[in-house]
């Protein structure tokens, strides 16, 4: 099981979650390969739990809480692709990782390809879950965002709810909560907390969801080619489904392996034995 621990950083403190420090699994750490997990919008690493388990064995695995997200700081302002890259870069220098392989889910679907036409040397390969927005948005979009927190799955249980049995049964009808396993009900009991007026509701906040938003949709996530070796998880029931959704992956990702997989948005969640086995399989090839 992972280990619970802090960064403190000039403007937050970054938790994450680390799954076997490298010399816990070899004497020769250099050669541990690393993972870095990163969750998507209004979630938190608990979402990893289960992947982490699977690998933990394998690699040295370290989960962050993204800035306004779980247990990190929540800041009002800073929520920008620059501000979370910038975190990721510190914490991997704390952790003296000078490269990783990157997971990203949903938002941070977009974040590692960004990230990796940075500074692809910090990347050894991408995982990207389903991710959302790859492409920038007119501005006339940022009128229906109202509309869209409404509607979004993974806002659905931000609340506030005037009890945890209100918050649970609105959980239950999320499509990230379907099924109800024991696992989430785990990262959903890590992401809901009672609040100073007594109701509850997310540890997401209502600053981090308004500016991530606007940031996704003014910057562009592919806009030149990527040779860093990249597998796009796409789920049956993803948000990815169209061919013209996929046209930009495959323009820019000159590695790029799609692998279909069964479940929704979370199918790490709702589908995990298939998931864990996708990612392994890739992560082996990717490392040979």
């Amino acid at each position: 099981m992972p280990a619970r621990k802090s960064l403190h950083l000039p403007e937050i403190e970054l938790s994450y979650l680390e799954w076997n420090s490298a010399t816990e699994i070899k004497k020769e750490a250099e050669k541990v390969p690393r993972l870095l997990l990163l969750h998507g919008l209004a979630d938190s690493a608990a979402v990893w739990t289960g992947l982490g388990n699977y690998l933990s064995n394998r690699y040295h695995i370290v989960a962050p809480d993204m800035r306004g997200h779980g247990e990190s700081s929540k800041p009002e302002t800073g929520y920008t692709f620059a501000s979370a890259i910038a975190d990721l870069e510190a914490l991997m220098a704390h952790l003296n990782w000078p490269d990783a392989h990157i997971v990203g889910h949903s938002w941070t679907g977009k974040l590692a390809p960004i990230w990796a036409r940075q500074n692809p040397d910090r990347i050894s390969s991408m995982i990207l879950v389903d991710p959302i927005f790859i492409t920038k948005l007119p501005a006339v979009m940022k009128l229906t965002l109202p509309i869209v927190y409404r509607k979004l799955d993974c806002l659905k249980c931000m609340g506030p709810f005037a009890t945890l049995a209100q918050a649970e049964a609105a959980a239950k009808q999320s499509g990230e909560y379907a099924g109800w396993s024991d696992a989430q009900q785990m990262v959903f009991q890590h992401q809901i907390e009672q609040k100073l007026d007594g109701s509850w509701g997310s540890k997401f906040t209502i600053p981090a969801r308004n500016q991530i938003f606007v940031e996704v949709m003014k910057v562009a996530g592919l806009t030149e080619n990527i040779d860093i070796p990249t597998l796009f998880v796409q789920p049956e029931k993803g948000v990815n489904r169209m061919d013209w959704q996929m046209q930009p992956y495959q323009r820019y990702l000159k590695n790029l392996v799609i692998q279909k997989v069964p479940g929704n948005h979370w199918c790490f969640l709702t589908q995990p034995d298939t998931f864990n086995q996708t990612v392994a399989d890739f992560l082996e090839g990717a490392k040979q």
